[in-house]
C-alpha cells in the first residue's frame, strides 16, 4: 500500500503550487480588488462572478454555491482526484519529488518517484508525433475511416486522434532522439520487447490517446486498419506504472467539466462512440477501455458527479431522477444485455442513480448518429430506463407470462433482483412494480418471495460491494461521514459585522494587523462562528504568531496554520474569510483600513467591559464592601480611559 505523504511535502506543494494558475485553467479570473481575482464558479451555474481566489493566501471560495478550498481542493473536486492523486498532480506540474513515509511510496502500485514525469512527456511526445502522422499520405487508410463514420479534421483534432505509422521503428527512433532510454520506453508500453530487441506497439493502427481525468495521457487505444495485421481489432497500452484499465475512462478529460455541471454521466463502449456522442451534443459520454465497468470505475464516477456515497435517492420505472445519473448505452442484442446485467453487479457500488438506454435496432451510438442524426443519439439517452427496471423486465421477457407456471418461475428468477436492491425504501417500490408487471394482484406474495431470497443469500454472480467488504473485515467501509458546516451569522447584525471583517483582515493580512488585536478577550466575538474562528487564531499564536509563520511560509502557511487549529466543521468559514473581498482596493489605503477594522472590535470589546462594570456598580446594594466598590470605580475609569485613547488615535 502507498504511504503517507510526508505532511511538509504537502505544504511545500500548497506554496510551490500558484492557485490562481491552476484555477484559471478552468476559470477566467480578472481583478476583484487588493489581492483578490473572481470569475464565473466552474461548480455551479451562474451569469454573475461570485467565485473568488485569493492568491496570498491559496484559497478559493464561491460565495454562491459555497465551494471552497485550497489548490489540492480545487483539483480533487475539478478533476475528480483523490486527494493522494491530485497532491502528486500538483508536485508533477511543480517539478517536485515527494517523500513519503517510511515503507511507502507514490499512490501507484510500482512507480517510482520522480519517474512519472518521465513517462507522461513520452506519452505526450509519442501523441503529437501520432497526431502530426494523420496528415501524411501513408495515413490515408486512416483518414478514410473517420470519414467513413462522419469524423472530419476538426473532430480528430478535439479528441487528439493519430496515426502510427506501419514501421517496426518509427516512433521508437522519434524518442529516442528525444533522449528517453530503453528502460523508459519498455516502462512506458509504447514499445514491445522481441528477441531483438524493442519494437513500436501500434504499427499501421488509427491512434486515440487516454487520458486520465487531469488530461495527462497516459496510454493509448489502437485500432486496426491493414488486412494484412494479425493482431487484435482493438489494441490498447498494456498495464504500466501509468496506465491501469480499470483506472480509467476514455474521453473524461473532455466530459469532467460537464458531468460535474450536469450531474451524468454516459458510459459507451468504444472510442467512437463517445466522439459520436459529445458531436450529438452529450458531452458526457466517456467509455472503459478494453474492460468491463468496474468498481474502480464507479470511484471515479461517483467523485465526479459530487457523489458522496450516502444512500441512493428513491429511483423509479418511468421517474424523474434525483441526484447524479450514471447511463449505460447498450446495443438491443443479447450480448447488449448480458453487459447491463453485468452493470448491475457493480450498481450497489453507485449510489447516484443508474439507467440504461437501450438502441432496440442493434445500432451502436456511432452508427446511429450516421444513419439517423444526432438527434437520434440525444433521444436515445433521453429514452433511459432504470437500471433496476430493465434487469428485472430482461428477466421477465424469458418466460411465458401467459401461464401460471410461466409467472410463477418469473417471480422466482426476479425475486432474487429485487431482493439485491440495497436502498431499503426502493425495494418495496419495485415489489409492488413486479408484482404489477406479473399481472398479480396479491403484493404480499411477491413481497414474500423477494424476503425468502433474501434469506438465501446474495443472487448468483453478485458481487460483495465496497460497503459489505469492510462491515466483513471489521474496517470502516468507504463511505465518508459528511461534515456539518458552522453557519455564518446574519449580516445584518452591525455587531457581527464588525467581528467578520476583523477575523478577514487578520487571516488575508496578519502582519498589517495591530498589537491590540492579541489583548482581546476569548469572549470578544459574540457570533458561536466567529468566536470559534478567533479561538482557532489565538490557538494558532494570533497575529504575534503569524509573522513567523508568514514569513518562513507565506500566507496559505498561516491560514494553513489556522484551519489546523480549528474544528473540522469551521474550516469552510475560514476559507470563506480568508478568500472575502475587502470593501477597500487601494493598496496604500489598506494598512488604515486593517487598523480601522481590528479597532473597532477593540472599541466593541472594551465598551461591553464598560457596561459590565457599571451594571456590577449599580448592583451593589448600602451595605457593600468600600473595597470592592473602589475597586470597580477604579477598573471602570481605566476602561474609559482605554476607549479614549484608542478613539483619539
Amino acid at each position: 500500500m502507498a504511504g503517507r505523504i510526508l505532511r511538509e511535502d504537502v505544504e511545500a506543494v500548497r506554496e510551490r503550487v500558484h492557485i490562481e494558475e491552476v484555477v484559471g485553467a478552468h476559470v477566467a479570473l480578472r481583478p476583484a480588488g487588493v489581492g483578490s481575482l473572481k470569475g464565473l464558479c466552474p461548480f455551479h451555474d451562474e451569469r454573475s462572478p461570485s467565485f473568488h481566489v485569493r492568491p496570498q493566501v491559496g484559497r478559493y471560495h464561491c460565495f454562491g454555491c459555497g465551494e471552497g478550498g485550497d489548490v489540492i481542493a480545487f483539483v480533487q473536486k475539478v478533476d475528480g482526484l483523490g486527494f493522494t492523486d491530485a497532491v502528486e498532480y500538483l508536485a508533477s506540474r511543480a517539478g517536485m519529488q515527494l517523500r513519503y513515509e517510511e515503507g511507502g511510496g507514490p499512490s501507484r502500485p510500482g512507480e517510482e518517484p520522480g519517474r512519472r514525469r518521465r513517462l507522461l512527456d513520452a506519452h505526450r511526445i509519442a501523441e503529437e508525433f501520432y497526431r502530426e502522422q494523420l496528415v501524411q499520405p501513408q495515413a490515408a487508410a486512416a483518414r478514410a475511416f473517420l470519414a467513413e463514420r462522419g469524423f472530419d479534421r476538426s473532430a480528430a483534432d478535439d479528441f487528439g486522434v493519430g496515426f502510427a505509422p506501419q514501421g517496426w521503428d518509427a516512433l521508437l527512433r522519434h524518442l529516442r532522439g528525444r533522449g528517453f532510454t530503453e528502460a523508459e520506453l519498455t516502462a512506458s508500453g509504447l514499445v514491445s520487447q522481441g528477441q531483438r530487441g524493442i519494437y513500436d506497439r501500434f504499427r499501421g493502427r488509427l491512434v486515440w490517446p487516454i487520458r486520465e481525468v487531469t488530461g495527462e495521457t497516459v496510454g493509448f487505444g489502437a485500432r486496426r486498419l491493414f488486412d494484412e495485421d494479425n493482431g487484435p481489432k482493438y489494441l490498447n497500452t498494456p498495464e504500466t506504472p501509468l496506465y491501469r484499465k480499470s483506472h480509467v475512462l476514455y474521453g473524461i478529460d473532455l466530459a469532467k467539466r460537464e458531468i460535474a455541471r450536469e450531474k451524468q454521466v454516459v458510459v459507451v463502449e468504444g472510442y467512437t462512440d463517445v466522439m459520436a456522442m459529445h458531436l450529438s451534443g452529450v458531452r458526457t459520454a466517456v467509455a472503459t477501455c478494453g474492460t468491463a465497468f468496474g468498481p474502480d470505475h464507479a470511484r471515479i464516477v461517483r467523485r465526479l458527479v459530487g457523489d458522496s456515497g450516502g444512500a441512493a435517492g428513491v429511483q423509479l420505472a418511468g421517474g424523474s431522477s434525483v441526484g447524479g445519473e450514471i447511463v449505460f448505452t447498450f446495443d438491443g442484442d443479447a450480448a447488449g444485455q448480458k453487459a447491463a446485467l453485468r452493470a448491475f453487479g457493480e450498481d450497489q457500488a453507485l449510489t447516484a442513480q443508474t439507467f440504461v438506454a437501450v438502441e432496440p435496432s442493434g445500432m451502436d451510438p456511432c452508427d446511429l448518429r450516421q444513419a439517423r442524426g444526432p438527434d437520434a443519439v440525444r433521444a436515445l439517452v433521453s429514452s433511459r430506463q432504470p437500471l433496476f427496471e430493465f434487469v428485472i423486465r430482461s428477466t421477465l421477457a424469458a418466460h411465458d407470462l401467459r401461464t401460471a407456471e410461466g409467472r410463477v418461475a418469473a417471480l422466482r428468477a426476479t425475486a432474487p433482483v429485487v431482493a439485491g436492491i440495497r436502498d431499503s425504501a426502493l425495494r418495496p417500490e419495485y415489489e409492488r412494480l413486479l408484482a404489477g408487471w406479473l399481472g398479480m394482484d396479491d403484493v404480499t406474495g411477491v413481497r414474500r418471495a423477494v424476503a425468502d431470497a433474501a434469506r438465501r443469500g446474495p443472487r448468483p454472480g453478485a458481487r460483495p460491494t465496497e460497503r459489505d467488504a469492510g462491515r466483513r473485515s471489521g474496517e470502516a467501509g468507504p463511505t465518508p461521514v459528511p461534515v456539518a458546516r458552522m453557519a455564518a451569522p446574519d449580516r445584518r447584525d452591525p455587531v457581527a459585522q464588525v467581528e467578520r471583517t476583523a477575523l478577514e483582515v487578520v487571516l488575508q493580512h496578519p502582519t498589517l494587523v495591530p498589537p491590540e488585536f492579541d489583548q482581546l478577550a476569548p469572549d470578544a466575538c459574540t457570533a458561536p462562528a466567529y468566536r470559534a474562528v478567533h479561538e482557532a487564531v489565538r490557538a494558532a499564536g494570533g497575529v504575534a504568531a503569524a509573522q513567523g509563520v508568514v514569513a518562513a511560509g507565506g500566507g496559505t502557511a498561516w491560514v494553513g496554520a489556522v484551519i489546523d487549529e480549528a474544528a473540522e466543521p469551521v474550516h469552510a468559514l475560514l476559507t470563506e474569510l480568508s478568500v472575502a473581498p475587502l470593501p477597500e482596493d487601494r493598496p496604500d489605503a489598506l494598512p488604515a483600513y486593517v487598523r480601522g477594522v481590528v479597532l473597532r472590535l477593540v472599541d466593541i470589546g472594551i465598551t461591553r467591559r464598560i457596561a459590565d462594570v457599571r451594571g456590577r456598580l449599580q448592583r451593589l446594594g448600602a451595605d457593600a464592601d468600600p473595597a470592592e466598590q473602589r475597586a470597580l470605580l477604579g477598573e471602570l475609569m481605566e476602561l474609559e480611559a482605554q476607549r479614549r485613547s484608542l478613539r483619539s488615535a
